[in-house]
């Protein structure tokens, strides 16, 4: 079993990052979007995505289920679950934002103590968190992978919003707040392509 002690870390042998954003001529961020199930995380994530892909940014979604059915599927959702959880995909954000990538999230991240876990190892110079926020009723009415009927029959133990709190933000947490509640799809995804473009260009970076 390694110890300490034993491990040498190569990282001052490396490529740096610099030399990957010039490379790809974009300036590598995570924009760790979160709210309740269903609130349009993962939608807004890919819509956006493809923008991007368009102007020729590379770029990188780290969705929930994705990495629960891999990665993280050991794990459950218990408080110490999550919290490894977010541990687990906060590290693989920063190895993509290591090559220069822009990456996107999207897990429910519940409680600010797992964002600023999130944005504590990302590297807050580089982590913009979004809340994609939409209240539980509309969520429960979209019910787009029908996990608020399963809750409510009581077959989902531990569901945010019903059995598990959830923490919006606060004024002082300075997150970008995306409110699928009152603006269309189309609107969210212009407000965050205005607001994500300039802090990835190259030509932003000073």
């Amino acid at each position: 079993m390694s110890t300490p002690e034993n491990i040498h870390t190569e990282f001052h042998r490396m490529l740096g990052r610099d030399a990957k954003e010039v490379q790809l001529r974009q300036r590598g961020h995570v924009f760790w979007f979160y709210g309740l199930s269903g609130s349009g995380k993962s939608t807004l994530a890919n819509a956006v995505e493809r923008k991007l892909t368009e102007r020729g940014i590379l770029t990188k979604i780290l969705d929930g289920d994705n990495i629960r059915s891999g990665l993280n599927r050991d794990l459950g959702f218990s408080d110490e679950d999550r919290q490894e959880n977010i541990r687990r995909i906060s590290e693989v954000a920063r190895l993509f934002l290591d090559t220069g990538m822009v990456v996107f999230t999207s897990f429910i991240t519940p409680t600010r103590d797992l964002r600023a876990t999130a944005g504590e190892i990302v590297g807050t110079d580089d982590f913009t968190p979004v809340y994609v926020q939409a209240s539980f009723e509309t969520c429960a009415e979209r019910d787009v992978k029908g996990l608020y009927a399963k809750a409510a029959a009581g077959d989902v133990k531990h569901f945010t919003g019903k059995d598990s709190s959830f923490e919006e933000p606060t004024a002082d947490d300075h997150d970008w707040v995306i409110s699928t509640d009152s603006k269309t799809e189309q609107e969210s995804i212009d407000e965050l392509l205005e607001r994500i473009i300039p802090l990835i260009e190259l030509t932003a970076k000073v």
